[in-house]
């Protein structure tokens, strides 16, 4: 898999300061943990329906969330688990929505794919392909609209790339200026058919040239790669230039849900990303050599988020189920 270029500054530049580095470090291996426990939730018959998991594209999130304020708006498809986390959502909802319960963030109707927080200015998780993109333009557009100072990053994957939606979308934000980053998510395979297979040019971030709309490649696998063209395309739509389209090289080590045994690709493939690319991995080593944590503090940081996702995961089996009557509530909102 071709990985874009990496991040401009040279290795010995400070490009954050410790305290975010550490920071970075832990929501990645947060989101790493809380997915590996998710899997194993499925696997035990406590996570009904889909369940699509993040483990390996943790620094495109936690990169993008570094590049924007807690105003800014945050929209995604149905991987979804680690935006909400990076959002700053808390672990326990998110999972207690996961297996159905009530003290979910949906109240335990949502599911996997279908998860809101209004105070974290998340707006989910949806499941059809491509159609949170329009619904992320209009987010921006209200924002435009009211005259706030905020954008919105709207996440889809390579999948999503070729639906009819998006470009509608893309015209529109374009013609209209809207703050919206598009990031797609490119993870090489939309559920088992490859890039190369499904899409006739494979240099996304050139798809909003039509458009006028300026993109750039990303290598999704490094977190401060992420967040210095992440505060570039954020300042671009911030400032009233429009959108901005990100592309972030990236792969996911599971199947495209839990359901997909990835049969479509070599063991060594993946195996390459794992020992080459690793989010994780890379950003620890940075850590080692600036002499910002040793074995034992990353040890320490893991022993503390996997007490959190425990916690999650507990609190989730404990939470009792929805009432039946629930069915007949939040279907309608009058404004």
């Amino acid at each position: 898999m071709a990985i874009a270029a990496k991040r401009k500054g040279k290795a010995d530049e400070p490009d954050a300061a410790p305290a975010d580095l550490l920071r970075y470090y832990r929501e990645m291996l947060l989101i790493r943990r809380f997915e590996e426990k998710a899997g194993q939730m499925y696997g035990m018959g406590l996570i009904g329906g889909f369940c699509h998991l993040y483990i390996g594209q943790e620094a495109v999130v936690v990169g993008m969330q570094a590049a924007i304020t807690p105003q800014d708006a945050v929209i995604t498809s149905y991987r979804d688990h680690g935006h909400m986390l990076a959002c700053g959502m808390d672990p326990a909802g998110v999972m207690a929505e996961l297996t159905g319960r009530r003290g979910g963030y949906s109240r335990g109707k949502g599911g996997s794919m279908h998860m809101f927080s209004k105070e974290k200015n998340f707006y989910g998780g949806h499941g059809i392909v491509a159609a949170q993109v329009p619904i992320g333009t209009g987010l921006a557009f209200g924002f435009k609209y009211r005259g706030q100072p905020n954008v919105c990053l709207t996440y889809f994957g390579d999948g999503a790339v070729n639906q009819g939606q998006v470009y509608e979308s893309f015209n529109m934000a374009q013609l209209w200026k809207l703050p919206v980053v598009y990031i797609i998510e490119n993870n090489k395979y939309g559920m088992g058919t490859s890039v190369e297979r499904a899409s006739a040019t494979t240099e996304f971030h050139q798809r909003g040239a039509a458009h006028g709309i300026p993109g750039e490649a990303v290598d999704g696998m490094d977190v401060l790669a992420v967040k210095e063209a992440g505060e570039r395309a954020v300042a671009h739509a911030r400032t009233g230039k429009g959108p901005y389209i990100l592309e972030m090289k990236t792969y996911r080590y599971r199947g495209h849900s839990m359901s997909d045994p990835a049969k479509y690709r070599s063991k060594e493939e993946v195996e390459r990303m794992r020992t080459q690319h690793d989010p994780i991995e890379q950003l620890a080593k940075v850590l080692g050599e600036r002499g910002i944590a040793d074995e034992a503090t990353l040890k320490k940081l893991d022993r503390e988020v996997k007490d959190i996702v425990s916690a999650a995961a507990e609190f989730a089996q404990n939470s009792p189920e929805p009432d039946p009557a629930e069915l007949f509530t939040d279907v309608l909102l009058e404004a």
